[in-house]
C-alpha cells in the first residue's frame, strides 16, 4: 500500500463549496489516503454535507479558528505524511501521487508547497485576477519560499508536531506565515513545487477583492513590523506589491501637483514614475498574460495599478498606526 496520506481540511460554513472540494479528494488517482474534516463551529449545513462523504468528521467545541482545526485534524491523523488544504480549494487528480513521490524520494526535513492554478474555479475575472498574483508570487521563489501555505502544505507528520504545529493565537490568515518562519529556524527546508496545484473557489466580485487586499495588507503590516523584515519578499506580500504600493502615492502626488500648478515639471515625473513601476511588476504582468491571453491581461493591468492598491494601502496604512499606538502604550 506503501504511505498513508491524511488530508485535513478545516471547515467551517462551507456549503457552498465543501461538497466539490471532497469530490475532488475522493476522485484522486492515489488509493492510500484518509481525509479529516474538523468542523470549526458551522452554522449552516456544511457538516451535514460533509456527513455524505466517508471521511472523519470531528466537531470543535467552541469556534476556535482556521489553525486550531488543522491542528485538531494533525492529532487524529495516522498517516505518516499530511496534506493541508482548505474547504474551498479543489486537488487535481493527481495532487496526491505527487506528494507521495517527493516524500519517498526526499530526506526527512521538508516541508512541501504547492499553489492555486494560474486561473480559479469560478472563473470571474476578479476571482482569476487573485488566483494568478497568489500563483505568481507565491511560485517565483520556488527553491526557497518564505513560507508554505496552508490551502496546499505536505509535511510528515513528525515533523508537524516537532514543529509545534500552528500557532491559534497568531494574526488571522498568517499561521501557515509563522509556522513556515518558526521550521526555518528549527532547520527545516522550505520547497515549492509549482505543479502542486489545488483550483480555488473565490466568487470575488470587485469589493471581496479590495476587501481581502484590505485585510491581508493589515495583518501582513502588522507581523512585519513585529519580526522588522517590511521588505522581506514573502510570497503575496511581495516586493513588487511593496514598491508598486510607494510609487502609487508617488504618482498621486505628481498628478495632484501636475493638476494645481507645476504641469511642466510633475508630468515628466508622473510618466517616468509610471514607466518604472510598470518596469518593476513586468514579470506579473507577463503572469496574466500567460493566464488569460491579452485582454485579461490589459483589464488585470489597469485594476492592479489604479485600483487595487487603495485597499493594501488602506490596509497598510491601518496596521501601521496600530503597530504604534500598540508600541506607544507598551509599558
Amino acid at each position: 500500500m506503501g504511505v498513508l496520506i491524511s488530508v485535513v481540511i478545516p471547515n467551517f460554513n462551507s456549503s457552498r463549496t465543501i461538497s466539490a472540494c471532497l469530490d475532488s479528494v475522493f476522485s484522486s488517482r492515489f488509493n492510500n489516503y484518509e481525509v479529516i474534516v474538523v468542523d470549526d463551529c458551522s452554522e449552516d449545513d456544511s457538516p451535514e454535507i460533509i456527513k455524505e462523504f466517508p471521511c472523519r468528521l470531528y466537531r470543535l467545541e467552541e469556534h476556535s479558528g482556521a489553525a486550531a482545526a488543522r491542528n485538531h485534524g494533525a492529532r487524529k491523523a495516522r498517516g505518516e505524511i499530511i496534506f493541508f488544504t482548505d474547504s474551498d480549494c479543489l486537488l487535481q487528480p493527481g495532487t496526491l501521487e505527487r506528494i507521495r513521490g517527493f516524500f519517498e524520494s526526499s530526506k526527512n526535513g521538508y516541508i512541501l508547497g504547492g499553489t492555486y492554478t494560474p486561473l480559479s474555479q469560478d472563473r470571474r475575472f476578479f476571482s482569476d485576477f487573485q488566483s494568478v498574483f497568489i500563483h505568481y508570487s507565491e511560485t517565483k521563489h520556488a527553491e526557497s519560499p518564505d513560507y508554505i501555505p496552508t490551502h496546499a502544505m505536505a509535511i510528515k507528520r513528525s515533523d508537524f508536531f516537532d514543529i509545534g504545529g500552528f500557532d491559534a493565537e497568531s494574526l488571522p490568515i498568517l499561521e501557515d506565515v509563522e509556522f513556515s518562519h518558526r521550521a526555518r529556524q528549527r532547520g527545516y527546508r522550505l520547497l515549492m513545487d509549482p505543479g502542486l496545484q489545488v483550483a480555488h473557489i473565490f466568487n470575488y466580485d470587485l469589493l471581496k477583492s479590495l476587501k481581502n487586499g484590505f485585510r491581508k495588507s493589515l495583518y501582513w503590516t502588522l507581523y512585519s513590523l513585529k519580526r522588522k523584515d517590511m521588505m522581506r519578499d514573502s510570497g503575496t506580500a511581495s516586493i513588487e506589491l511593496k514598491t508598486h504600493g510607494v510609487f502609487y502615492i508617488i504618482e498621486i502626488l505628481l498628478l495632484y501637483f501636475a493638476l494645481a500648478s507645476n504641469y511642466a515639471i510633475s508630468l515628466p515625473l508622473l510618466v517616468l514614475a509610471l514607466l518604472s513601476d510598470l518596469y518593476i511588476n513586468r514579470r506579473l504582468f507577463s503572469a496574466f498574460y500567460r493566464a488569460g491571453g491579452i485582454f485579461f491581461a490589459l483589464k488585470s493591468l489597469m485594476y492592479y495599478q489604479f485600483i487595487y492598491p487603495l485597499s493594501v494601502i488602506t490596509g497598510g496604512g491601518l496596521g501601521l498606526l496600530c503597530y504604534i499606538l500598540k508600541k506607544g502604550s507598551s509599558p
